[in-house]
């Protein structure tokens, strides 16, 4: 019994003194494009495994069709914050893998929200605000030794639309679906 307690002590010691020397950067700030809209952001540690992402960019949108008066795209402001959770820190350094620019996979609450600002488009159309939450997980990767980085996360969650029309408002709620893949560049 004695050397099973040892044992374990001696593997928690191990794991945790190996998540002590893995850690997620203090700050890095990127910018992000991927198919559909460009951002800019902060990533900063608030502990060894968890990071603080705030960014701001332009999503965009695409529709056309039989149902609509021809094809239309637009862009709309975004401001984002999201709580990472980086799990695998510890185990890609043991395993000699980079980890620089938190380099990992990760667990998210990605929290986004559309105001009605402003709108870059080649229709005439109004944005509704909305803001949604959604539980993500993702990876994020150094390409080689460069400055230069991807992205990709799946979640679904919960989204919140703010609807108001000469006067009426309704609420309504709705799933929200995140699925991303970009490619970036720190500065």
């Amino acid at each position: 019994m004695k050397k099973i307690t040892l044992l374990i002590t001696y593997l928690l010691f191990s794991l945790f003194t190996n998540a002590q020397e893995s850690s997620v950067e203090k700050s890095i700030f990127s910018a992000q494009t991927g198919f559909l809209g460009f951002w800019i952001n902060n990533e900063f540690k608030l502990s060894n495994n968890f990071s603080l992402k705030s960014e701001i960019g332009l999503d965009s949108g695409i529709w056309g069709g039989d149902l609509y008066d021809g094809t239309g795209f637009l862009l709309t402001p975004v401001l984002t914050i999201e709580p990472r959770y980086y799990y695998n820190l510890a185990k890609r350094k043991a395993n000699g893998k980079n980890i620089s620019k938190n380099g990992g996979n990760f667990i998210s609450l990605k929290t986004n929200y559309h105001p009605d600002w402003f709108i870059i488009s080649n229709k005439d159309v109004d944005i509704i605000s909305d803001i949604s939450f959604i539980p993500t997980w993702g990876i994020k990767r150094n390409i080689g030794d460069s400055n230069f980085n991807y992205e990709a996360g799946l979640g679904i969650g919960y989204q919140y639309i703010f609807y108001k029309n000469e006067g009426f408002s309704k609420n309504e709620s709705d799933v929200a679906v995140n699925l991303h893949l970009r490619i970036g560049y720190y500065f």
